[in-house]
């Protein structure tokens, strides 16, 4: 849809810090789904990407540049600062020309909550404005970003709850609804026969691919598959993931996939990881895999530790290479407990997290529709 078109009914506008697909991509599409059946407009305000294509047809996309703190130390902190503050007051004007007074504003990312201020300086233009929170709030800048737009927030909707704790001190109304995955008409009990171990996360330090990578270096006669694009910003990191699998331990054993439909690789995978060495909100891809019957291995925070609890799965402390070595052998060791797992995780998402309940439920506290 053109800048320019219009339509009558209520209108959701829709804020995402970055143009990359991944799990919280994935979330926002599915609301935008579920809204525009429900005779809503959507609107999308994000930088150009991969994020288009979760949407529905007809919606419409107001490009913006990326948001967020990209800079790691020094000079390139202070220059990632400076060049985040010009992005929120650019994203933040086209936020304020494409709003209406009767519209919903729903933002995905942390990091695009600044551009509230900025949008909406003054008295209250817009029928209900929400924040879909993906980030445990644990640093810094987290927080910061939090204070400079919660002000413009009614409502905070938190999709774990330790995520709705970090971040009941900065919103004044915080709610908890779970994500939720499609069920699989068919899912697989126990191990793939082709002994794959794979990750589903777009690739940065805070995922922990570096980890499972030592880990991995653990584990001989065991393949890696890496599935998850590049984010902006980390290509250096991304080099280095693939300078460390060219080594000797890791040599032949890695595959990077980039960004691949879940469907073409879980079935393959003995095993799954979240290595997050930041806790999740509640990470989509682990319960994709408990779904479709893949056992799962994580770090013991966040969302997945809520996902996993109770034999669901096997749960690690974050950043230990070692430890999670040892899980993953133990694990693929013995297909009684693979089984087990599976079994187990299945039970799980079909009692708490079935999208055909759950996105209803998240829509409404976003939307009010």
């Amino acid at each position: 849809r053109s800048e320019g078109g219009t339509m009558s009914g209520p209108r959701v506008v829709m804020v995402n810090a970055t143009g990359v697909r991944s799990g919280a991509e994935n979330v926002l599409g599915s609301v935008a789904h579920h809204v525009s059946g429900s005779g809503a407009e959507v609107v999308l305000v994000s930088p150009p990407g991969r994020i288009t294509d979760a949407f529905p047809p007809g919606t419409r996309h107001v490009p913006i540049g990326p948001l967020g703190l990209q800079g790691r130390s020094g000079w390139s902190r202070l220059v990632a600062l400076v060049g985040a503050l010009v992005n929120w007051v650019t994203a933040g004007r086209a936020l304020r020309r494409v709003t209406r007074p009767d519209d919903v504003v729903v933002v995905n990312s942390l990091f695009a909550l600044p551009a509230l201020g900025v949008a909406f300086p003054g008295p209250r233009r817009r029928a209900l404005t929400t924040w879909l929170v993906h980030d445990t709030v644990v640093s810094a800048k987290q927080r910061l970003a939090v204070r400079l737009g919660a002000r413009r927030l009614d409502r905070a909707v938190a999709v774990s709850e330790v995520t709705a704790e970090s971040v009941r001190p900065l919103v004044r109304d915080v709610i908890v609804r779970v994500n939720g995955v499609a069920l699989p008409d068919e899912w697989r009990e126990g191990a793939s026969p082709i002994g794959v171990v794979g990750i589903l996360a777009a690739l940065t330090p805070w995922k922990g691919h570096d980890v499972l990578l030592d880990a991995i270096a653990r584990v001989p006669g065991v393949r890696l598959e890496i599935a998850g694009a590049e984010l902006p910003g980390e290509s250096a990191f991304a080099a280095a993931l693939r300078a460390r699998a060219a080594r000797d331990d890791l040599r032949g054993r890695v595959d990077f996939l980039g960004h691949v439909d879940r469907a073409d690789v879980l079935p393959r995978w003995t095993v799954a990881v979240s290595a997050s060495v930041l806790p999740e909100a509640g990470p989509l891809g682990v319960l994709e895999c408990m779904a479709a019957g893949v056992p799962v291995v994580a770090t013991d925070h966040g969302g997945a530790a809520e996902y996993l609890a109770g034999g669901a799965g096997v749960l690690v402390p974050p950043g230990d290479a070692a430890a999670l070595g040892v899980a993953l052998s133990e694990l693929l060791d013995e297909p009684g407990a693979l089984a087990a797992v599976s079994r187990t995780a299945r039970r799980r998402v079909v009692d708490r997290h079935d999208i055909a309940r759950t996105l209803p439920a998240l829509v409404a506290a976003l939307t009010d529709i």
